[in-house]
C-alpha cells in the first residue's frame, strides 16, 4: 500500500503526509509540470532568437542555467569557471565546406588561414559523492539554430522540443538531487551543452579535455523527450540504452510498474550508442549510455517547434523515470 500511495503523490505533485520518505522520494516528488512548462516556456521564448550556439540568446541561456544551478545549491564543476566551461570552435569560411573543430590540431591548422571562431560555453554542475574516483552523467545541449529573417512569417526556430525539453528534464533532476539531501555512491554531474546543432561540439570538447574520462560509469542523455510521433501514441518514448547493460532496460520496466509512470517505452538495446547527439562522445569512449527520446515530427528544426505542442504530462513523467535511473546510475553499487 504504501508503494502505491507514493507512486499516486509522485505523480499528483502532492506530498504522502504521514509516511517518512527516503531521500530518493524526497527527489522524485520535487519534480513537476509545472516546472518543466516554466523552463520550456522560456528558453523557447521568441526573445532569445532561436538559441544559436555563440549568440546573445544562447549565452542568456548559459547564464540562466548557471543561476539556476547556483540558487539549488549544486556546486559548479571543479575546474570550470563558475559552472562556465569556455571553449572554441573553428570553420573554413563560409564559402568552403567543412565542419566545425574543437581538437586543438584542428584549431591549429584552421587559423594558418581565413576561418571562423565561436565562443562557446558548456554549463557544469556537480553533487561530489563517496566514491571520489567514479562519475555518472545527465546532459542535455541547450542550443538551437537560430533564427532566419529571409524567412516569410514566422522567423524563429524556438526548439521547445529541441532541445528545451531536454533541458528542462535535466535541470529538474539537478535540483531534485539537491532536494534528496542524500550524498550519493558516486560523483554526479549535471551538464548542459553548447554547439550540438553545429556538430556536439560541447560533448566533444568535454571528452576530449575531461581528466577523469575513463572513470565515467555511465551517461544519460536527453534530446526531444516532449513531442507525441503519432497523436494516437501519447505515451511513446524511445529508450536507448547500452546492450551490454541490461539492467537499464529492467530499471526502467521496474520504475513505471512501481510508481504508475504513464510512459510506453519502446526498448532499443543498441551495442554501441554513437548516433543521433551528444551520446555519441561519450559512446566513442565506450561510456555505457541511455539516452530518452519521442522520435521525430514535422516541426524538427522548423519555426513551428513551440512550447504549446508540448505533451507536458509525457515530458513530466519521463523526467521522473530519469531521475529513477540517474538514482541508479549513482547509487547502485554495480550494474
Amino acid at each position: 500500500m504504501r508503494k502505491v500511495l507514493l507512486g499516486i503523490a509522485c505523480i499528483l505533485g502532492t506530498s504522502v503526509g504521514t509516511f517518512a520518505q527516503s531521500p530518493k522520494e524526497k527527489g522524485l516528488q520535487s519534480i513537476n509540470q509545472d516546472k518543466a512548462e516554466a523552463i520550456v516556456e522560456f528558453l523557447a521564448d521568441d526573445e532569445l532568437l532561436g538559441r544559436e550556439a555563440g549568440q546573445p540568446g544562447s549565452r542568456i541561456v548559459a547564464r540562466y542555467l548557471a543561476s539556476e544551478l547556483k540558487e539549488a545549491g549544486i556546486a559548479p564543476l571543479p575546474g570550470t569557471m563558475a559552472y562556465y566551461q569556455p571553449f572554441e570552435a573553428c570553420a573554413v569560411e563560409r564559402q568552403q565546406k567543412g565542419r566545425w573543430q574543437v581538437h586543438p590540431d584542428s584549431l591549429a591548422r584552421l587559423k594558418q588561414g581565413t576561418h571562423r571562431s565561436l565562443k562557446l560555453n558548456n554549463i557544469l554542475g556537480w553533487i561530489p559523492g563517496e566514491r571520489t574516483d567514479e562519475y555518472v552523467i545527465i546532459g542535455a545541449h541547450f542550443d538551437h539554430i537560430g533564427y532566419d529573417p529571409t524567412l516569410a512569417g514566422d522567423q524563429i526556430y524556438n526548439g521547445a522540443d529541441d532541445n528545451a525539453s531536454g533541458v528542462s528534464a535535466a535541470l529538474q533532476i539537478a535540483r531534485a538531487f539537491a532536494a534528496s539531501g542524500k550524498k550519493p555512491l558516486r560523483n554526479v554531474i549535471f551538464a548542459f551543452w553548447d554547439g550540438e546543432e553545429k556538430g556536439l561540439l560541447g560533448s566533444k570538447y568535454f571528452v576530449q579535455t575531461c581528466p577523469f574520462v575513463k572513470q565515467i560509469k555511465g551517461y544519460l542523455n536527453f534530446d526531444m523527450i516532449g513531442r507525441n510521433n503519432n497523436p494516437d501514441r501519447p505515451r511513446h518514448v524511445v529508450y536507448f540504452y547500452t546492450e551490454s547493460h541490461p539492467a537499464f532496460g529492467q530499471w526502467l520496466k521496474d520504475d513505471i510498474k512501481e510508481y504508475g509512470l504513464k510512459l510506453e517505452p519502446d526498448y532499443r538495446a543498441w551495442d554501441r550508442p554513437i548516433g543521433g547527439s551528444d551520446n555519441g562522445s561519450f559512446a566513442l569512449q565506450e561510456i555505457p549510455i541511455i539516452w530518452y527520446h519521442t522520435d521525430g515530427h514535422p516541426d524538427y528544426h522548423q519555426p513551428g517547434d513551440h512550447a504549446e505542442r508540448i505533451n507536458w504530462e509525457k515530458l513530466t513523467d519521463i523526467t521522473r523515470a530519469a531521475f529513477l535511473n540517474m538514482w541508479n546510475l549513482a547509487n547502485e553499487k554495480t550494474y
